[in-house]
């Protein structure tokens, strides 16, 4: 299961996605999360899966990375359609009704659309940061957006260096973590039988090792930077200075347009289209 996940792993390409502006990804994931988040209707969901299809398609991310991007959450997904499949109460009386189990049509569209909701969450972020934006670009994207805060002694580039380290050892956290399980189950170790008790028991032998290896990489890492005379962001230059082309703006200018559309559409319901629709056709 942890070979299965993805994020925070880079994949080089070069598609509309890769060279957009990383500075422009971040406000457009920005958007990106608050459509996703306030999408409460059909249509709104609906324009949600149709821009999550379109930046799948212009990223360049093969179909299979998406997949196994998502199978690490299958449990959480269906855990979270089934809570507010059973337990949503609606008006009016239960399409299922079995003993202390009622199952209402409001319950069905809210389980839908969380699940939805949660797969265009996952989707969408790798799609537009994880799996298109080099760790070195969004840290530069990072301080470059919240280079204002200096000016009120705001340590930027150390916290945007430090959110950078943070994503890219989750790979590698994940690589080291699955060495570890290998070589105690070639010592006969047992992570998946008994109770509870002895499964989270049986975690110790990883964790430990795993906790001693981070903090030797962190300290490595440490001596690296040293060596290189690292000593924070004053009075760093960069080798590329990235600049904002005028194609960057207009995608940024189109995802807003459609941000401001699925804050409209979100107050409409389906039936009030059906039913404006009809009145057109009637005439």
């Amino acid at each position: 299961m942890l070979k299965d996940i993805t994020f925070g792993q880079y994949y080089p390409g070069n598609s509309l996605l890769h060279r957009t502006d990383p500075r422009i990804k971040l406000l457009i994931l920005v958007e990106y999360l608050v459509f996703v988040l306030i999408a409460s209707t059909e249509l709104a969901m609906a324009a949600t899966l149709l821009f999550t299809a379109f930046i799948i398609a212009v990223s360049g991310v093969r179909f299979g990375i998406l997949i196994k991007s998502v199978k690490p959450l299958i449990f959480v997904l269906i855990f979270t359609a089934v809570m507010n499949l059973f337990f949503t109460v609606g008006e009016g009386e239960p399409l299922v009704a079995w003993k202390f189990i009622k199952i209402y049509e409001n319950g069905i569209r809210n389980a839908v659309l969380m699940l939805l909701r949660l797969l265009s969450l996952v989707l969408g972020t790798s799609v537009i940061i994880s799996f298109t934006t080099s760790p070195l670009e969004l840290t530069d994207a990072i301080e470059s957006l919240l280079s204002p805060l200096k000016r009120i002694k705001v340590p930027v580039h150390e916290f945007a260096m430090m959110m950078s380290i943070a994503l890219r050892f989750i790979p590698t956290l994940i690589e080291e973590t699955n060495k570890i399980v290998s070589a105690q189950k070639a010592r006969c170790a047992d992570f998946e039988s008994g109770n509870i008790l002895k499964r989270i028991k049986a975690l110790i032998p990883i964790l430990i090792p795993l906790f001693v290896s981070a903090v030797r990489r962190a300290e490595e890492l440490a001596d690296a930077m040293e060596c290189r005379c690292y000593h924070g962001g004053e009075g760093r230059t960069k080798l590329n200075v990235r600049k904002t082309s005028a194609g960057d703006i207009v995608f940024l200018v189109a995802v807003t347009v459609f941000a401001v559309s699925v804050f409209f559409l979100d107050t409409v319901s389906w039936s009030e289209v059906t039913e404006f629709c009809r009145g057109i056709f009637s005439k």
